[in-house]
């Protein structure tokens, strides 16, 4: 009662002079709060419509977070007026303008105060399941001009000229005929100008310019043959020339967006089931990246930010990646507009599957089958890595590789800035700097170095076919090992460096796992049966996996409405805490409709063993154990990363390594 202040006329009663009211009044509560001269006291405030400047303002507050929101709408409105240039200018991160040109189908004159009021959109029909473009909800025009100065200029195809509308916080002035070029350029300036309070919660215009180019990039990914131009004083220009919407096309624009290191190391989805349809790229194991920023969705080409989907990348990686690290994909999900519901928030970043359970099992399973079908595949990142590494670094001094005249390491083609001299040069002959009997290649000294009478050519005929067979494998054959650790081996066209004690992990990960799921898992029955109270509905969702659950060795039955009754569990978790057990799996599946937070448990063990008995580090293996290692990492899928996601080998190019000579 002590936080139960009322307003009487216009001032608030604190909690003792509310006290002392009530208790002159008799104990009467609403006598007390009746102000004097007043028949009663009114509490509630009349119902009443709210402006619609008001209304507007509040649509904006949903629809327009910040200047890339702006952006976003602005550029979707282009592309379903069937845009194919699109021009996106910004100053001051986009507070103080943004400015959008396209060569679209443009509005007529008559129908530019209708664009600029709310709800009011051609896109829509009578069915709002039956969405196909990316804006339907006629508020993202009204919005932005009631937090700011929103300048609209169009002209249609067929017209002969173009027409302008201006609305400044809320206020449209009348249509006006002006020059335009064929399409609409829409231009805000001074955005939350109308709202001042928004702007405290903006970042830096370099924050807010990035997050533009970022939402710009997402657009036009799924748009490859639209031609995007990004340009401002805050910003430098971008450019993302036009390509072909098929694969070799889309594939180019990733390059642009991604990074052309991203079509190396690829690979191509293609999937559907029950009417759904899945298609895109993903990274190997071993291309990755410290963050989830470089993970592209589209759910019917919009672009998409659902849990669903990121909780589905995430588990077909489940046991590839580091647990800091991330795949790089772009999936695109073509389905029934009436499947999915984009309805959802008035951002549309969100989106509500029908079938949540299909759509992830989808998305698993196809990159899984993906990545079995790759073979075995190494980042080109890490070879990149390592040819850096093996750049002699930049000194002073002859002893760190520089060369004396410029300080830089050796070209081999270089001179001296004072003139070439014999004495000094780099390719002087040894014979004269030193003496001949002391420079190490007379006859007398190469003595030491003789290894006797050579094998004939037809003694090494068998070894060497038998190594020209292994040389054509994808890791070849193993010429040495070196630490006891890392086994190199040579292609046809390449070095490869394989971590022995990583890629057996692998190796005896994969043939558990195996064994483990290819048949029901032994179970232990308890000996006093669990008993694990639930609300009903979480009650049943497990009941619904139950035969899921007994594959995995987990004996669940109903108990009464409210409860579960565990009877068996997995042999191989050992002890565990049944009740938490239990209640982790009812929420994932209330959460995600599945029950893989058991076999990730049972999965963790397995690749537990593979760590303790795979080959360990500092063993020396014979040539046969070197190559048939090899041979099975050929055949085994996920064998580029070991368990815990790090690379289980390194292949470097022959032109990579003639580069390093200076051969190329």
């Amino acid at each position: 009662m002590g936080h139960l202040p009322r307003l009487v006329k216009g001032k608030s009663l604190g909690f003792q002079s509310l006290a002392l009211r009530i208790f002159k009044k008799g104990g009467n509560l609403r006598a007390a709060l009746r102000p004097e001269g007043e028949s009663r006291y009114k509490i509630a405030m009349p119902i009443r419509a709210l402006a619609d400047i008001i209304i507007n303002q509040i649509a904006a507050g949903e629809v327009i977070e910040r200047p890339a929101s702006v952006v976003k709408e602005l550029v979707e409105n282009a592309l379903d007026a069937g845009a194919k240039r699109i021009e996106v200018a910004t100053a001051g991160g986009g507070l103080n303008l943004i400015r959008v040109i396209d060569d679209g189908g443009g509005i007529p004159p008559e129908e530019l105060p209708l664009a600029v009021a709310r709800h009011c959109t051609s896109k829509l029909t009578s069915d709002i399941h039956d969405i196909r473009t990316l804006g339907f909800r006629g508020e993202a025009l009204p919005s932005i001009g009631s937090v700011g100065r929103l300048t609209l200029r169009s002209r249609t195809p067929d017209a002969d000229g173009g027409a302008e509308i201006t609305v400044d916080g809320g206020k449209a002035s009348a249509v006006k005929p002006v020059a335009a070029n064929r399409g609409t350029t829409v231009e805000v300036r001074d955005l939350f100008f109308a709202t001042p309070a928004r702007l405290k919660f903006m970042k830096s215009e370099r924050a807010e310019a990035a997050a533009i180019t970022e939402v710009v990039k997402r657009i036009a990914l799924a748009f490859p043959a639209v031609r995007f131009m990004l340009s401002g004083t805050d910003r430098t220009s971008t450019e993302l020339p036009a390509v072909s919407a098929d694969g070799d096309g889309l594939l180019r624009r990733l390059g642009q967006i991604i990074g052309k290191d991203f079509a190396e190391n690829a690979l191509p989805i293609d999937a559907e089931r029950e009417g759904v349809f899945l298609t895109g790229y993903a990274s190997i194991p071993s291309f990755t990246r410290g963050n989830a920023l470089a993970q592209f969705a589209y759910v019917n080409g919009r672009p998409v930010r659902d849990k669903l989907i990121a909780g589905a990348i995430r588990g077909a990686y489940m046991d590839a990646l580091p647990r800091d690290r991330h795949a790089v994909t772009a999936l695109f999900i073509s389905l029934d507009p009436a499947l999915v519901d984009v309805n959802v928030h008035p951002a549309k970043a969100d989106v509500r599957f029908r079938d949540p359970g299909l759509v992830r099992g989808l998305i698993v399973g196809a990159i899984r089958q993906a990545l079995e079908g790759a073979g075995v595949r190494a980042a080109t990142t890490g070879a990149a890595a390592m040819l850096q590494a093996f750049r002699v670094p930049e000194g002073p001094s002859r002893a760190n590789g520089a060369n004396d005249f410029t300080g830089r390491p050796f070209s081999g083609t270089e001179r001296p800035r004072g003139g070439w001299s014999m004495e000094l040069s780099p390719s002087r002959p040894l014979e004269d700097a030193f003496p001949p009997a002391a420079n190490g290649f007379a006859e007398a000294q190469q003595v030491v170095f003789d290894i006797g009478s050579v094998v004939s050519a037809d003694a090494r005929a068998g070894t060497l076919e038998a190594l020209s067979d292994l040389v054509g494998r994808p890791l070849g054959a193993a010429r040495a090992q070196v630490h006891e650790n890392y086994i190199v081996a040579q292609t046809e066209d390449s070095l490869v460096i394989v971590d022995q004690h990583a890629a057996h992990e692998r190796l005896v990960y994969e043939a558990l796992k195996d064994a483990i799921h290819s048949k029901p898992l032994p179970s232990q029955m308890l000996l006093m049966p669990e008993i694990v109270d639930l609300p009903e509905e979480d009650a049943e969702w497990l009941c619904a996996h139950a035969e899921f659950l007994a594959r995995l060795g987990f004996g669940v039955e109903r108990f009464g409405p409210g409860a579960i009754c565990v009877r068996e569990t997995p042999s191989m978790l050992g002890e565990v805490d049944i009740a938490a057990l239990i209640r982790d799996l009812a929420d994932e599946i209330a959460d995600n409709d599945t029950a893989n937070s058991l076999k990730k448990r049972i999965d963790h063990i397995a690749a537990t063993m593979a760590c303790h008995g795979s080959i360990r580090s500092g063993r020396r293996l014979k040539p046969e154990e070197m190559n048939a290692l090899l041979r099975q990492m050929e055949a085994t899928p996920g064998s580029g990363t070991c368990n815990h996601g790090r690379p289980t080998y390194i292949e470097l190019k022959l032109a990579d390594i003639e580069r390093l000579f200076g051969r190329r």
